[in-house]
């Protein structure tokens, strides 16, 4: 399975914050910088991360982008299936349906293998994706304007 930039995108903010060093404010731009990304994709994805209760953007003079505890307990699959949305492997109807669509046992199959890769995420919290190397790779990770 393969995930959309969109969702890439969404998890590097996640994990990029979660080893966030005390006193260290981040900032949607100074996030997207790091991880040389346009401005304007990473400004989406950390949205739609607010929406979710992932990520809090606190205003004012001390303020920045956090997360949430509870974005830190969140099973990544479930992260992952929300950010990529309710979205089949294949797709056997639209423009030109597959003739196959009455009585295939790919789809079947395929749906049931990429509920075998959510289930492996979901094993794992946001904490569990910055252990030792990450979180060290992640805070070497500084905005060209540093």
């Amino acid at each position: 399975m393969r995930l959309t930039k969109y969702t890439d995108l969404a998890l590097r903010a996640v994990m990029r914050l979660a080893v966030v060093d005390d006193g260290e404010l981040l900032t949607t731009r100074g996030i997207a910088e790091a991880m040389r990304v346009p401005y304007t994709h990473m400004a989406k994805a950390i949205a739609h991360l607010q929406h979710l209760g992932v990520v809090e953007a606190r205003r004012g003079r001390n303020g920045g982008l956090v997360l949430t505890e509870a974005g830190r307990r969140t099973p990544v699959g479930r992260l992952v299936r929300t950010l990529e949305g309710d979205r089949e492997a294949v797709t056997c109807e639209g423009g030109s349906p597959c003739p196959l669509a009455g009585g295939c046992r790919l789809r079947q199959a395929l749906r049931e293998a990429q509920e075998s890769f959510y289930a492996s995420l979901d094993r794992l919290v946001v904490d569990d994706l910055v252990a030792s190397p990450t979180g060290s790779v992640l805070l070497s990770l500084a905005s060209p304007h540093r």
